[in-house]
């Protein structure tokens, strides 16, 4: 296996847990991708058409700021990058997280949670946020009811 990344992005805990999981099944480190101000409920209240995660999500341009930009992404060659799903695609930080790096020649592979919805067309929609030649892949939900060892196998088949 190449040496791979697990990075997230976790409002609520639910992707947090999913991400360890997988981390610890693909034998991958571990890095979280944190917004430089928090999440509080209120922001992730998506009935407010005024909550921060709202109005960042209908404003394609927004890019959240980052707590840190410490990931050495140049010591990876597959990153599993994974986050909730926000309004049927990736939260505008993921896009920030994404342009903050140099991912040439990499294989970004995709996870998400999702209350009811899937990837959809995510991976097309991040594909603009990374170098030409850095492929992603759509990967699959992580809802829950994983096993150890069907996440091992998982990984095993994409790295």
């Amino acid at each position: 296996m190449s040496k791979t990344l697990v990075a997230y992005f976790s409002a609520s805990g639910t992707t947090a847990r999913a991400a360890r999981e997988l981390a610890k099944a693909a034998g991958a480190d571990l890095y979280e991708i944190r917004p430089a101000v928090p999440y509080t409920k209120a922001d992730l209240n998506w009935m407010d058409k005024k909550a921060r995660s709202t109005l960042e999500m209908n404003d394609r341009s927004s890019r959240p700021a980052l707590a840190d930009r410490s990931a050495n992404i140049g010591a990876y060659d597959t990153i599993l990058l994974g986050f909730p799903i926000w309004w049927y695609t990736a939260p505008r930080i993921v896009n920030s997280f994404l342009e903050s790096y140099d991912f040439s020649g990499k294989k970004i592979v995709l996870f998400a949670t999702s209350g009811g919805s899937g990837l959809g067309g995510t991976a097309a929609a991040l594909k603009g946020s990374v170098a030409a030649d850095t492929k992603i892949i759509e990967g699959r939900m992580l809802n829950g009811g994983q096993t150890a060892a069907g996440l091992k196998a998982w990984a095993e088949q994409i790295l």
